[in-house]
Formats: C-alpha cells, structure tokens, sequence
C-alpha cells in the first residue's frame, strides 16, 4: 500500500502526481484508486479525499501515462476528470459561479407581470 503523502509541496514531484477530480468516493476507496492506477507504473503516494485524489508516481512519464489512459474514464458512474497536478486543465465552465437572471435567459428577457388591484 502507498503512502498517503503525494509530495505537494516538492517541486520536483510536481509533474509526477496525478489530480483525480469528480471521483465518487463513496463507493471509491484508496485501494481502489491505487489498484486501477498502478498499471502505469509504481505509485508512491495516495491521498483520497472528498470527491477528489491525487496520486503520486516515481516520474513524469507514468503520470503523463494515467492521465492519457484514464480521463474521461467512467468509474462508479462518475466520469472522472484527471491531470497532472502541475498542469490544471483550463475552461473546468463554471460550477460554483453565481449568474445573474439576465446570462441565464439572455438580455431580452422580459417578465411580463400583469397584476389586477382591487
């Protein structure tokens, strides 16, 4: 079993560790990650955590390798999303950003409200 330390803070190991994101990890437990992430080489950390992990290789080019094999890979009926830790993938759209009524519905959105008084 891997370690639990993926070497966040080495920036020599920064190209060797794999993020894991949209991961369900309430059925995806370490050993699970670490079992399907050990055919591209050997892994010396593993950290799971809410939703997400990160997996660390001895080099670049077994990270490089799990990213290509395994993105976009449906595991417990989650598509995964998967990058080197070093490398964030841009335009991730934009969960968690507030929009006002007039960007969902466009500009020419009109509310028509007819109210009768009595």
């Amino acid at each position: 079993m891997a370690s639990n330390v993926t070497n966040k803070t080495d920036p020599r190991s920064m190209n060797s560790r794999v993020f894991i994101g949209n991961l369900n990890t309430l059925v995806v437990k370490k050993s699970d990650v670490e079992a399907i992430f050990s055919k591209y080489g050997k892994i010396v950390g593993c950290s799971v955590h809410k939703g997400f992990a990160f997996v660390q290789y001895v080099n670049e080019r077994n990270a490089r390798a799990a990213v290509a094999g395994e993105d976009g890979r449906m595991i417990a009926g989650q598509v995964l999303d998967i990058n080197l830790a070093a490398e964030p993938k841009v335009n991730r759209g934009t969960a968690g950003v507030k929009r006002s009524a007039a960007e969902m519905y466009g500009s020419s959105f009109d509310l028509d409200y007819d109210f009768q008084r009595d």
